[in-house]
Formats: C-alpha cells, structure tokens, sequence
C-alpha cells in the first residue's frame, strides 16, 4: 500500500493530481473487485499528464522521478522554506521530514513492473526512458530544468531516507524553494483576491562587465548590493541620468551576480504601488533578499501614486523588512515632473512650497543616488570598439568610428545603447 495520506508536511501540492491517481492505481490495480476499465483509464491518463507536464518543462529520461521531484522543489512548507538558503536546521520537524521522504523514496524505488504487466502496458517502460521533442522549452529555462533533471538523478540513487533527505535539503540550502526560490526575477499581477507574485520566465543573462565604463557608478552599486546581501545595513537606491546609458542593463547584471546568494527582483510598475503592502507581507518573512525593482520611474504633476511609494519605503508603524531594498531607474533626477508653476509658488528658493516639498521628499528616502551620464565622443568611440571586438567584428578602426557617428546622429545620440544597437546593426549585415 502506498503511503501518501500519510503525508505530514509535504501536502497541498500544485499539479499533485497524477500523484493522487497514481497512488490510488497502485494500491487497486490487483484488488478484482475494482473495475479493470476504469484503472485502465485513469492509468493512461496519468501518463498522459505526465508526457503533458515533461513537455511544457523540458524533462526527459525518467519522467516519473522528474515529476516527484518537480513536486518536492516547488512544495513550500514549514521545512521547506527553513532550509530555503540557510541549510539544515534543527528540532523535531526534522523527524517529521526524514518521515515524509521515506514515503517519497518509497514512491522513487516503486517496481512498475508488476503494474504493467497486469494492465497489458509498456507505457511506463517508456516515461522511465523518456526523450524530449523540444528541450529548449518555453514555460522553465534550461538552467531550472537541468537543475530539477539532476536532482531526479540524485534521489533515484540515494541509498536511504536519510540520504534522500540530505540531497533535498542541500538543493533547497542551495537553490532555494517554489517559485522564489528556483526563479530569478518576478512581475506582479493584481487579481481580485490580492496581488500574486508571478516568474518571469526569460531574461537577459547580462553581466556587469558586459556594461562598458561607468565604473564608479557601477562600484557603488556593487557595494551597496554586496551589504545587502550580506545582511549588513545597506540603502535603497536611485539610478538616474539620461536614457540608453545602461542603467537598467546594471539592475539585471546585479541580478545575474548575487543570485546564487540569495538575491531576487520584483519589478514593479507605479500603477501596481497600491499592491506594495500585499507584496511585501507575502516575501518578508523568506529567506532571500528582495530588490523591487522599479524602472524609468517617474511621475507627472497629477499623478500621486508616489505617495504610496514613500509610505512603503519609510513611514508607517511597520518597520520596512530587512530582507527588502527598492531600486529604481529614472531619467529624471527629482523624479516628479517640476512645472513653471511650481516656480511661481516659490518665494526666495526654488522648492520652497510645501506642495513641492513633498514631491521632492520621495528622492530623499533614497540613500544612494547613482548618475549615468551620456558619453562624449570619445567614450562613445571606446564602447563601440569595445563591443566590436567583444563580437568579432574586423572592421578598421577608422571606418568603424566614421560609421558608427553616422549611426549616433540619426539613431538617439552618443548612448551605451545606440553603440549596442549599431554593433547589432553591423552583426545583422555579416
């Protein structure tokens, strides 16, 4: 008899329908007072699920593992979420955990033969040597897939319960767990009973280097980012100056850096800031750290949506969370739009009214303010080689730059991002 109801913290799982199936199939298959038909059935549509679910996340070889497995990663739970970047932690919930994988190893050693053999079906011969159509799949990137296909290897072969539960818990000290744990970034969506924290599935794998000059604005950053993650104090922070100088490209390379210690991102957009609450009460009690990440943020003179923004950020009786840092990029230096009639209200100093006041007060609660400027020419000349050697590109020296100034004229002006999209330009003729 299989042990599922037994269960006793891993419960409640996403997609755990064909694990419900599955276990009723094998603990009925033999029993002749069931209906031969209608295990048939059920099994058949348990593996269809199965080559349904590999399809959408890029599994293959042992299919039933990689979906056990797919379970035990995404399953957030009071052990779970404890090991999630710290590792193995103590009491008795341990007990209760080695007592959950036991079912599961259970589950993994489980001999199908018996089971085909009295239903008249290799199908299971098959998902246990299972090769996928489409690896490069569209829902999980590779590096989440491969590292859940690994994973299913490691548990196949564990010798013991206790082994089992080691290599479970090392991938959650190293990984992390559910959706936050195995993804990078995430979007907000708002739906009726709250906001929901969704993966974004596909980003730009960009790294800080890979962003040409800059370097003490990229230095600042880096040391504010490393405080964060560390668990020192460390400041929310503003990047500002003019657009395509890169500011977002270093959000992302800081991203793709600190990942692997814990660092997350939620991008979040000024219409979404009512959701801010919502969002943090859901992560701030996770063991990662949460950038919430707010690009090109700005602000025109009747939108007050940067109330919200600087309530959340400082103010309130909560205390902000230590595990929660606010990013933002903006072109604007205030961030909020400066009218003429601003200045008229003003008597000997520019922001002297109280209604100014505090639509400037929003930039104060940034510790850091970081400034991107455009290039001059010269700079713009260095990125452009730069990143022509980066890709291989032969051309002289002296028709590059004659090229690439014609480019800047017509396509925005001296930029990291118009040199990018000039060198794509040139890779797009090769």
């Amino acid at each position: 008899m299989t042990r599922i109801s037994e269960l006793v913290i891993y419960r409640n799982f996403e997609h755990g329908e064909i694990l419900n199936d599955m276990a009723w199939i094998m603990d009925h298959y033999q029993n002749p007072e069931e209906d031969c038909e209608k295990v048939r059935t059920l099994f058949f549509n348990c593996i269809h699920g199965l080559i349904e679910l590999a399809a959408s996340y890029g599994f293959e070889h042992n299919i039933w593992h990689n979906y056990l497995t797919f379970l035990l990663v995404n399953n957030e739970n009071a052990y779970s979420k404890s090991c999630e970047i710290v590792g193995a932690v103590e009491g008795t919930i341990n007990d209760l955990a080695l007592h959950d994988f036991s079912i599961f190893k259970e589950l993994y050693d489980y001999d199908f033969s018996d089971l085909s053999k009295a239903l008249g079906s290799d199908c299971f011969q098959v998902i246990e040597q299972y090769e996928n159509i489409d690896k490069n799949s569209k829902l999980f990137n590779k590096r989440i897939r491969d590292r859940i296909c690994d994973l299913s290897l490691q548990l196949g072969r564990a010798k013991s319960a206790e082994e089992f539960m080691s290599d479970m818990t090392l991938f959650y000290q190293e990984f992390g767990v559910g959706k936050l744990g195995l993804h990078k970034a995430f979007r907000i969506q708002h739906k009726e009973e709250g906001a929901e924290i969704v993966p974004i599935t596909k980003i730009a794998h960009v790294k800080l280097d890979d962003l040409v000059g800059y370097e003490i604005a990229k230095k600042k950053l880096i040391e504010n980012t490393e405080a964060f993650v560390q668990g020192r104090k460390a400041n929310n922070c503003l990047l500002f100056g003019a657009a395509g100088t890169g500011k977002s490209s270093s959000i992302k390379g800081i991203l793709n850096q600190y990942y692997d210690q814990g660092l997350r991102i939620i991008e979040v957009y000024k219409h979404q800031f009512q959701d801010l609450n919502d969002v943090i009460a859901q992560i701030k009690n996770r063991n990662y750290k949460f950038i919430i990440y707010m690009d090109d943020l700005s602000f025109e003179e009747f939108e007050i949506e940067y109330k919200y923004l600087k309530a959340v950020i400082e103010g309130g009786l909560e205390k902000k969370p230590d595990n929660i840092l606010i990013y933002a990029t903006s072109n604007r230096r205030h961030l909020i739009r400066e009218t003429f009639k601003d200045k008229q209200e003003r008597e000997e100093e520019l922001h002297s009214s109280d209604t100014v006041q505090e639509k400037l007060s929003l930039v104060y609660r940034f510790g850091v303010t970081i400034f991107f400027g455009s290039p001059d020419k010269k700079e713009f000349q260095n990125i452009v080689k730069t990143l022509a050697d980066r890709y291989g590109i032969e051309i002289p020296e002296e028709e590059l730059y004659l090229e690439a100034n014609r480019w800047e004229l017509s396509h925005g002006g001296l930029s990291g991002r118009t040199a990018q999209q000039f060198i794509d330009y040139l890779l797009g003729r090769q």
